[in-house]
């Protein structure tokens, strides 16, 4: 079958209106991209935010983006916690990064902690040097509430006996 970037648009156009999430966010990047027709901001922001209203990780994470390039802190957060919710590690990085520097929220390194550490889940490391960072400044409480709340206590512990 030949490309044809507008009949794919009308396909994704049909399945969002019909209620698909995946489809919404396709036809969200088409138009930021312009693939199958001009950009068009408009509709971009549309399509990303019923995406991100079904509940696509990725969707999301793109609205927490834009949403944080607005400047509309909080409701950025928010993306980011919903698409780390369903284990989108970019978003948990985001996520954490938000609440250890207080970013939308007052500070809280146990949240920060906590998303640090779920990253490890989806095979990414990245935030356990941050975790690490942080330790010594938190009490024993806090690390282990972050690491219940992560699902990663033994790496709490480690946490514990390396601050």
């Amino acid at each position: 079958v030949a490309r044809d970037p507008a009949r794919a648009n009308a396909l994704f156009r049909a399945a969002a209106d019909a209620g698909d999430g995946y489809a919404a966010f396709n036809l969200a990047v088409n138009h930021f991209q312009g693939v199958g027709g001009p950009r068009n901001f408009r509709e971009f922001w549309r399509r990303l935010q019923a995406a991100a209203e079904l509940g696509i990780p990725e969707a999301c994470a793109v609205l927490g983006d834009q949403l944080a390039k607005k400047g509309e802190d909080g409701e950025a957060l928010v993306q980011y916690v919903k698409a780390a919710e369903s284990g989108h590690a970019p978003a948990m990085f985001a996520a954490a990064r938000r609440y250890r520097d207080g970013i939308g929220c007052e500070a809280d390194p146990v949240q920060a902690v906590r998303w640090f550490l779920a990253m490890l889940d989806r095979g990414n490391g990245d935030g356990i040097h941050e975790a690490i960072r942080m330790a010594p400044s938190m009490t024993a409480d806090q690390i282990r509430e972050a690491g219940r709340l992560s699902g990663r206590e033994s790496e709490a512990e480690s946490l514990l006996r390396h601050s």
